[in-house]
């Protein structure tokens, strides 16, 4: 079964994910699903785009990609958020694929 949480868009080479964050918790990790997102916990306040910026820290080390390419397209100042990641690669796309049956 295809995961709802994510998908690759070939056309523009860019993968689109489907996150739910959990701020201020004692970890940054994947934890999961929450309905039709990828779960993470966020070991920093929402405020002051702290939260966003390690999910986008976090996103980066875990698909061992540049922070630069990955962006919020949507739902910055919401607990539910888009994220584009242009060119992930293989190796990132292995690694949400082990997300998705872990």
């Amino acid at each position: 079964v295809m995961a709802t949480w994510y998908r690759f868009d070939a056309d523009r080479n860019v993968l689109c994910i489907n996150v739910y964050v959990q701020p201020n918790a004692r970890s940054t990790e994947v934890a999961g699903t929450h309905g039709e997102a990828l779960k993470v916990r966020v070991a920093a306040p929402p405020l002051d785009d702290r939260a966003n910026q390690l999910l986008i820290d976090f996103l980066g080390k875990a698909l061992s990609l540049p922070g630069s390419r990955i962006r919020i397209s949507r739902g910055g100042r919401s607990r539910h958020k888009l994220i584009e990641i242009a060119a992930p690669g293989d190796t990132a796309l292995r690694t949400i694929r082990g997300w998705d049956e872990g």
